[in-house]
């Protein structure tokens, strides 16, 4: 398989694992509040894998944004400035989706996402992927594959 469709095919399945989660009977609060976005004060960034990156780095360029910069103040880069909301919503990460924000009800335990870990890891493994990394240098990566691991 060529590495452009390989991309493609793991896109598709890592925006299939997100749709999952959606539908899982699980009671989720998000206000929108974006306190977790802002990972210096939350003391949490996300980690993600080479497919979720991908999905976000699509969704970023959809955006019309190019490269991925870290805010000063340690805010997700993808938190748009005006608006406070997040810039790649549709095409968030996992780790955004479950969470983690304590305004939202805290973290998914381990036992509700395993399995859909476990695929995303599996869908790394097949891009060649390194294991999840914190959000600046997997998105720098995704971006610039040929770039630096920053973050």
């Amino acid at each position: 398989m060529k590495r452009a469709d390989l991309s493609a095919d793991a896109m598709r399945q890592v925006l299939e694992i997100y749709a999952e989660w959606g539908n899982r009977p699980l009671v989720r609060n998000c206000t929108g509040r974006a306190d977790c976005c802002r990972f210096r004060l939350a003391g949490h960034t996300p980690y993600l894998t080479k497919g979720e990156a991908l999905v976000a780095a699509r969704a970023w360029k959809a955006a019309g944004r190019s490269g991925i910069r870290m805010p000063a103040d340690g805010s997700c880069p993808f938190l748009h400035p005006d608006t406070g909301k997040c810039g790649i919503y549709d095409g968030r990460p996992f780790g955004c989706r479950t969470h983690f924000c304590a305004a939202a009800g805290g973290p998914a335990s381990r036992g509700e996402v395993r399995d859909l870990i476990h695929r995303l890891e599996e869908i790394d493994h097949r891009l060649g992927g390194k294991g999840a990394m914190k959000l600046p240098a997997a998105m720098h990566e995704a971006i610039s594959p040929q770039g630096s691991r920053r973050s």
